[in-house]
């Protein structure tokens, strides 16, 4: 069960600092090498958009998937 912890735990923490970093419009996320198709198809704001979403379902999942586990128990 501990891994399935550490899974949650990098899911919560990969959504917050991506919900995070869309909303204060951190160059650092949008300036990557990874997010530079995202930026030129849907410009700044809808990458900022599009970020904050995929951080929220992030979020969203890792919250689900904590008391899916702990019902299961």
């Amino acid at each position: 069960m501990i891994m399935h912890h550490i899974v949650q735990g990098i899911f919560l923490i990969v959504g917050i600092v991506t919900l995070w970093a869309s909303m204060f419009n951190k160059d650092w996320l949008f300036t990557a090498e990874n997010a530079r198709f995202v930026v030129e198809k849907f410009g700044r704001k809808g990458a900022r958009w599009i970020y904050g979403t995929i951080g929220i379902i992030s979020i969203s999942a890792a919250i689900f998937f904590y008391y899916k586990i702990e019902n299961m128990i």
